[in-house]
């Protein structure tokens, strides 16, 4: 092992602990000295990004973007994950246990508060309008035969029994109203259709949304609302909900983080965001035969993107799956009162 690579093994290592080393900590700094990289951040705020992606929203040769990506990422302050043949990176979530967490967070919130230029603006949105596109293209295209395709993962069954079971524990009061991003042959709003008062189906395939208007006809659901838009665009005031359902939807949308920000801000307080998805693994094939964006979630990311928002975690649930997978069934709550410091 070279000087280089034990100095930066130590740095890791401090990074990692309860207290951290003056070279840690100037090799922390020096990584996020750069406008550049401050953009960086800024951009990786909700969302992770391929190399590719972050290249065309940042415009700039992917030469020059890997160097960064490579001083940032050994200085703890990005995180990557292989999807198939993709490494995407995203922020370093903040941990309670970890010298630089207080840092994090301060960065962060500053960074936060840099604006975006119109033009990184309009390459960002581009590129999850292309994302969108490769899943509606998918949907279109597979419609047919996506819940054979899907049950090769998981069948219905199975996670929707859990999702019903934590429904039963809450309190839906007389006049509430539930929505289901992606409904998609219309199964579980037979679950919802009984016990709130309007349900509001959201999905962004016309094809998929034409086969659940199919099932809620023949079981003469006639409380259901179906909106064909994307998740990110339909959750938005004056929209409010008692409760937001994502069955095995997350692993499908271009921005999970963003979707779980959205459901937050039109959940009611006490409202409640069930959702039942895949956990991280490693068999890319769900890609090509299944339309899947990512592949699946660690708890730790599932965390992380509620960070972000005003929601809390109540219930988990995992439950191993055929081939290898594994289900995380979660369950997050709107405080009655949003807590505000002085």
């Amino acid at each position: 092992m070279t000087t280089n690579s034990l100095s930066q093994a130590s740095i890791t290592q401090d990074l990692g602990s309860a207290l951290i080393s003056s070279e840690a900590l100037a090799s922390f700094c020096k990584a996020s000295a750069d406008p550049l990289r401050l953009d960086i951040l800024r951009v990786l705020k909700a969302d992770s990004f391929g190399v590719l992606e972050l290249c065309a929203i940042l415009d700039i040769k992917q030469s020059a973007l890997s160097h960064h990506l490579k001083v940032m990422a050994k200085a703890g302050l990005l995180t990557t994950r292989r999807e198939g043949n993709t490494i995407f990176y995203r922020r370093e979530w903040p941990r309670p246990d970890h010298a630089t967490a207080q840092l994090l967070t301060t960065l962060y919130k500053t960074v936060d508060l840099l604006p975006i230029t119109k033009a990184t603006q309009n390459r960002l949105q581009q590129v999850k309008l292309q994302r969108a596109e490769t899943a509606r293209a998918f949907f279109a295209k597979f419609a047919d035969k996506f819940r054979q395709q899907q049950e090769l993962i998981a069948e219905y069954d199975i996670y929707a029994a859990s999702l019903k079971e934590v429904l039963t524990t809450l309190a839906i009061p007389a006049d509430s109203t539930a929505v289901e991003i992606g409904p998609g042959e219309g199964q579980f709003l037979n679950v919802l259709s009984p016990l709130y008062s309007q349900v509001i189906a959201v999905d962004i395939s016309q094809e998929m949304l034409e086969k659940a208007k199919l099932f809620a006809a023949d079981q003469q659901l006639n409380n259901i609302q179906f909106i064909h838009q994307e998740a990110v665009e339909a959750l938005v005031t004056p929209l409010t909900a008692n409760c937001i359902v994502m069955n095995m939807v997350l692993h499908h949308v271009p921005s999970p983080a963003e979707l779980f920000i959205k459901a937050s801000e039109v959940l009611i307080p006490g409202g409640s965001l069930l959702i039942s998805d895949l956990c991280a693994h490693d068999q890319s094939w769900v890609q090509q035969a299944c339309g899947d964006m990512w592949l699946g979630f660690t708890e730790e990311e599932v965390n992380g993107w509620v960070q972000q928002t005003d929601l809390e975690p109540k219930e988990s649930l995992y439950l191993g799956l055929r081939n290898g997978f594994q289900l995380q069934v979660r369950h997050f709550t709107k405080p009655e009162t949003i807590m505000t410091s002085n």
